[in-house]
């Protein structure tokens, strides 16, 4: 089974940036297609964005313009880059694998 485990979370001042990477065990992650979520206190978890297996990226509309998600295959790794960050994307961050593995999440806090 894959295992994935995300890291980068932080606390960050609004407008400042953050790097996720999410790491999957195996071999077959140019498999998969990933995906980032989120949950903030008190809130259901939403959907951020997904890489496919052929680089193709989507995003939720409150992140679209400030965060990128790219994929190295050699690397295992899945990343979220997350500049113009705002208050209300205070959450923890989870990474999920089309094979419905999840990670434990990574904290991230945007505070003055």
């Amino acid at each position: 089974q894959v295992q994935v485990v995300e890291s980068g979370g932080g606390l960050v001042q609004p407008g400042g940036s953050l790097r996720l990477s999410c790491v999957a065990s195996g071999s077959i992650f140019s498999f998969l297609a990933m995906t980032w979520y989120r949950q903030a206190p008190g809130k259901q978890r939403e959907w951020v964005a997904t890489i496919s297996t052929r680089g193709i990226r989507s995003y939720a509309d409150s992140v679209n313009g400030r965060f990128t998600v790219s994929r190295d295959n050699t690397k295992n790794t899945m990343y979220l880059q997350m500049n113009s960050l705002k208050p209300e994307d205070t959450a923890v961050y989870y990474c999920k694998t089309s094979q419905d593995n999840w990670g434990q999440g990574t904290q991230v806090t945007v505070s003055p």
